[in-house]
């Protein structure tokens, strides 16, 4: 498929249903095509819009469970479908939407390669790169500026209604994931706590407000305030901003840390940064620090450990961990 003359572009539409992470991933692809002169639609499952939704290089967008969305989106009479989910109903979604339909390769057999045998073809190559490549000979360039992520104005001040100071430092710290093998251990992040000097706020869903807990009662730090459960992304991307350091597993608001510039500290286990999903142009300062368990990963999503029942990552000890941080936080 050729390029397309810009003179002529009306509408594309970009296609990424999920997950959080993954769809901030996308966030230099519509700020891409938005300075190239598209107006962007998007769609995206209901449970993650508010990953995209603020975004102000979207002109319109879509929920995947809306009803008539094919239809609606027929009549739209597209220029350009960039699917950046590449699965069978984004396929189903993208047929007969526009002439010109770009598909990300997503490199599953090299992924593949990767975990089964430890074969390194992917060469770093990050997924944000892959997102560039589908749309080759289009005129559609990376501008190098990193991830967006858009906070309403409304919410940048949350302090008074979570009585959590956001003017002074503090870290936050991610203690979630996806899948169980990627969350560190809850006694590694206790015993970092015990000797960290800030305030931490630990961050989370509504799964991870039993193990904030226990991180609260079974600390020798009287300073860790548990808000798993307690906010919605966007008022958590809040505190994420604000801090001065971020700790995280990799999760979805690792990468909204990124796009802040934060200096993160990542952990990795059954995952690794191999396949293409770290912390996209952050903070020069960040730190990530990997399981030495295994070299490659274990598994594509990190569902699976290929030595320990409860994932790799329980290697990673607290005193790199504290090291780590204390490095970061001296930075000037």
């Amino acid at each position: 498929m050729g390029g397309i003359n810009k003179e002529k572009i009306k509408k594309v539409l970009v296609i990424r249903f999920s997950a959080m992470g993954d769809i901030v991933l996308t966030s230099p692809i519509v700020r891409a095509l938005k300075a190239a002169e598209f107006q962007v639609h998007y769609v995206v499952k209901g449970k993650f819009k508010n990953a995209i939704q603020n975004n102000t290089y979207i002109d319109r967008l879509f929920t995947l469970e809306k009803e008539g969305l094919k239809e609606e989106l027929l009549t739209q009479k597209y220029n350009l479908v960039v699917d950046l989910q590449n699965n069978l109903k984004s396929l189903k979604l993208r047929k007969g939407l526009a002439q010109n339909i770009r598909v990300v390769n997503k490199e599953n057999i090299k992924k593949l390669l990767l975990v089964r045998s430890g074969v390194d073809l992917l060469n770093n190559q990050h997924v944000v790169e892959r997102y560039f490549r589908a749309l080759d000979n289009l005129g559609v360039e990376d501008d190098g500026k990193g991830l967006d992520f858009y906070i309403p104005s409304d919410l940048n001040s949350i302090d008074k209604s979570i009585s959590f100071d956001l003017s002074k430092p503090y870290l936050a710290w991610v203690i979630g994931a996806s899948y169980k093998k990627k969350i560190l251990p809850m006694d590694h992040v206790i015993e970092t706590c015990n000797h960290v000097k800030l305030p931490v706020a630990i961050i989370g869903g509504a799964e991870d407000k039993a193990n904030g807990d226990d991180i609260i009662r079974q600390t020798k730090n009287q300073n860790i305030h548990n808000f798993c459960g307690k906010l919605s992304l966007l008022e958590s991307a809040v505190l994420v901003k604000n801090s001065c350091l971020v700790l995280s597993n990799d999760t979805g608001l690792m990468h909204i840390a990124s796009a802040f510039d934060k200096k993160i500290i990542s952990f990795w286990g059954c995952t690794k940064p191999s396949l293409g999903m770290s912390p996209f142009r952050t903070n020069k300062h960040s730190i990530m620090i990997l399981s030495k368990t295994h070299k490659a990963p274990c598994s594509k999503l990190g569902n699976r450990c290929k030595s320990y029942r409860g994932g790799c990552i329980k290697d990673i000890e607290p005193k790199l961990i504290l090291e780590s941080v204390n490095r970061l936080l001296g930075i000037e």
